[in-house]
């Protein structure tokens, strides 16, 4: 009886699916002529009343958009090209593309940064302020008389998902042994958020090393890393195994080979249950509907933050409120495939380099409730490196997988890094 039922269930929702994804594919179409209209509108007196305001800062580069073959190659196909049933339709407020040869064709306009949906206090907008166009890094300890671990946070998140966590609780010996690193990725947190950067994975790669090994003079290392973080973990141990000391993935969205639009697909099927699943569909398939969800978040995070803070009687920490809401709609959307989803037909090559490569131990962390990251992502990771252990953590999901364990992922990281320099 129960299978049945379970059956009935998975119909009930794939029939209301179809039509609530119906609806968002119109209301996404009408956004974006919305948006465009917006743009337009808002953006040339808001370029114009800015030039007289604020003095133009000498340029730095972070990442500019380029026509290097390079980026061109990184540009995921999901990026302009979602299937939809108004896909033939759907406009982009940020670029314009020839159907014929979209990678070839993108054209992108000089925009504002930050745009007139996104926040302008003086915590999103600090970088703007920095000669410096670094990521932001929070480091602990002294290089002279201790090792690196370095710690890469997942998408919409920051590096308050660790400083806020773990940090306070690692013991006196960790401390005292092992130098951390934290940062905030390019587009999220209290770093760098340009308009015209494409956020690849190149570019997230070079201003990791660029903000955070170069200037720290990191050699050899631990990393942690969770989440999309993982994606960026296991390319910087596949450009340089020999530097790595011992990896750690918390619920690593490692999908088996395949088109970055099956990438997508696995991420978000567009279902409207679970709860996660639907968010997650919103954020890959509407481009204009998220950016709708950015505007009524992110611009005004601090009255949510504020809302949060009564609600929960201060419990909830702020750094973790933070790192959801410092973010911009441009960083994301992305981010999300251009890394997510772009990384999928890297995958396998990057793993194929760790196992042939390196000897560094691989541990994997997942929850069991997890319903953003399938267990079969870790499965796929340990086939590819059958040296890799899986810990699988009932009663976990995606984030309680580090918060709500806080002291035990503390022991179980400090175990692993003293077990990979016995191992040396």
């Amino acid at each position: 009886m129960l299978p049945f039922l379970n059956k009935i269930g998975v119909l009930i929702n794939e029939f209301i699916s179809i039509i609530v994804f119906s609806l968002l594919d119109l209301l996404d179409f009408l956004l974006g002529y919305t948006y465009k209209a917006l743009d337009l509108l808002i953006e040339l007196e808001w370029r114009s009343k800015e030039s007289s305001i604020i003095p133009k800062l000498e340029s730095k580069s972070i990442v500019r958009v380029t026509c290097s073959k390079r980026q061109l190659d990184e540009i995921s196909d999901t990026l302009y090209a979602r299937p939809t049933l108004l896909s033939k339709l759907t406009i982009s407020s940020s670029e314009s593309v020839d159907q014929t040869n979209p990678k070839l064709t993108l054209n992108f306009r000089t925009l504002p940064s930050p745009r007139w949906s996104d926040c302008h206090c003086k915590t999103c907008t600090s970088w703007r302020c920095s000669m410096k166009e670094t990521l932001f890094v929070k480091a602990t300890g002294i290089k002279e008389t201790q090792e690196d671990v370095v710690f890469i946070h997942g998408f919409i998140s920051s590096s308050a998902l660790w400083t806020e966590t773990l940090f306070p609780i690692f013991s006196q010996k960790a401390r005292s042994k092992y130098r951390m690193l934290a940062f905030d990725l390019l587009g999220f947190g209290r770093s760098p958020k340009p308009t015209d950067s494409l956020y690849t994975l190149s570019e997230h790669l070079d201003m990791i090393h660029s903000s955070v090994l170069r200037p720290y003079n990191v050699k050899s290392y631990h990393i942690v890393a969770h989440s999309m973080g993982c994606l960026l973990a296991l390319a910087l141990a596949a450009a340089n195994p020999a530097s790595i000391k011992s990896l750690t993935l918390i619920a690593p969205p490692c999908h088996p080979s395949g088109s970055e639009e099956d990438a997508m697909r696995r991420l978000a099927p567009r279902r409207v249950w679970p709860f996660l699943t639907f968010g997650a569909s919103l954020a890959c398939w509407y481009e204009h509907i998220s950016r709708t969800i950015c505007l009524v978040i992110c611009k005004n995070h601090r009255i949510w933050e504020f809302i949060l803070k009564v609600v929960t009687a201060n419990r909830l920490r702020i750094g973790l409120i933070e790192a959801f809401f410092l973010h911009t709609h441009n960083a994301a959307w992305h981010t999300l495939h251009n890394v997510i989803c772009g990384t999928s037909r890297k995958m396998e090559g990057y793993l194929e380099i760790v196992k042939n490569q390196s000897k560094f131990p691989i541990k994997i962390i997942h929850g069991v409730r997890d319903v953003l990251v399938p267990i079969e992502c870790c499965h796929n990771v340990q086939s590819r490196v059958p040296r890799s252990k899986l810990k699988v953590l009932p009663k976990r999901d995606h984030l309680t997988v580090i918060v709500g364990r806080r002291h035990e992922l503390a022991r179980d990281l400090e175990e692993i890094w003293d077990s990979a320099n016995q191992c040396e």
